[in-house]
């Protein structure tokens, strides 16, 4: 598990509920597996870890969304901003290849979108998942960008 946080990364594709939707964005599962014996949080209870790399083209975006649990992104190529909904003056954060972001998750909503000129490419790990369930949680726009 330490091995897979140090080289993965917080987007995901795909929700639950209603929300905004994602442009110019693909994933791809890589894995998922249960902790079951030797990490606990929530409460001391089994959870699951779920690895996934995510391409933003030019120009797209995630979504507004959360996570359950904590995402650790790291960048490979491009550029990768966030915008956190409770941020009332949206401004971005600007995240390059070889930088880690770390979502603290939890309900936290945010989006990410690629504002350069080549594609992004990120791999993610979400930690904390509750086993089976959704690794992300769409939200609504919040109201405070403009995006």
């Amino acid at each position: 598990l330490v091995a897979a946080v140090a080289v993965a990364g917080s987007l995901a594709i795909g929700g639950i509920a209603a929300g905004t939707s994602g442009s110019g964005t693909s994933g791809q599962l890589l894995a998922r597996g249960t902790a079951d014996d030797k990490i606990k949080t929530r409460g001391n209870q089994p959870f699951d870890v779920v690895s996934q790399t995510i391409t933003i083209q030019p120009g797209g975006h995630s979504g507004w969304h959360s996570h359950p649990g904590q995402a650790i992104v790291t960048i490979k190529a491009g550029t990768f901003t966030t915008y956190a909904a409770s941020d009332d003056t949206c401004t971005g954060v600007v995240y390059r290849p070889g930088d880690v972001y770390v979502d603290p998750g939890y309900g936290r909503a945010h989006i990410a979108r690629n504002e350069g000129v080549v594609p992004t490419e990120v791999y993610v790990t979400y930690l904390d998942v509750p086993v089976g369930a959704p690794f992300r949680i769409e939200a609504p726009a919040p109201g405070n960008c403009p995006f």
